[in-house]
């Protein structure tokens, strides 16, 4: 299975000011970007506390949010589903269900988590033209010394706005 980071990132690398920010300081540029590939993979993976920053799950595709307790959430089979399964659980599962990509939407802690298990295949950042100075690092929780290699790379706008896209393996 093919897994994607997709991330959206401030020039001093913040995917937020804190835990409970939406994401609404991105570009429209971005936005397309993570709604198509989320929408093209099927599935998007990402962290209860990511996901509770959403208004409502994005359409047509399968959200599996990990959580500490999915026993306490309420999941929709198909639309959004709860688990505390490692990510190579996740991914056995998710291939076992015939999906052939996903996206994987962060946080910074899912990020690290399927980073450490060698699990993704590539990172796709919109690095946006703004700066928190304070907030919530693309990765946390664990030294890495990952190489990757700049496969493409694409200014998004006027403002700004560039997407690097990055191969692992």
């Amino acid at each position: 299975m093919k897994v994607v980071m997709l991330a959206a990132v401030t020039i001093d690398g913040k995917l937020a000011r804190n835990s409970a920010h939406y994401v609404d300081w991105t570009s429209k540029e971005d936005k397309k970007i993570f709604f198509s590939t989320s929408k093209r993979a099927g599935v998007l993976v990402l962290g209860h506390n990511t996901y509770k920053t959403f208004p409502s799950p994005l359409p047509n595709r399968l959200h599996v949010v990990l959580t500490y307790e999915p026993e306490n959430q309420q999941s929709v089979p198909g639309e959004v589903e709860y688990t505390s399964a490692s990510p190579e659980q996740i991914v056995a599962t998710l291939e076992a269900r015939g999906y052939s990509e996903m996206a994987l939407g962060g946080g910074s802690q899912i990020n690290s988590l399927f980073l450490e298990h060698n699990l993704v295949d590539e990172i796709w950042l919109t690095v946006e033209p703004i700066i928190f100075g304070l907030g919530v690092d693309l990765l946390r929780g664990v030294q890495f010394d990952i190489r990757a290699r700049l496969l493409t790379m694409e200014r998004l706008n006027e403002e700004g706005a560039v997407l690097l896209k990055y191969g692992l393996h």
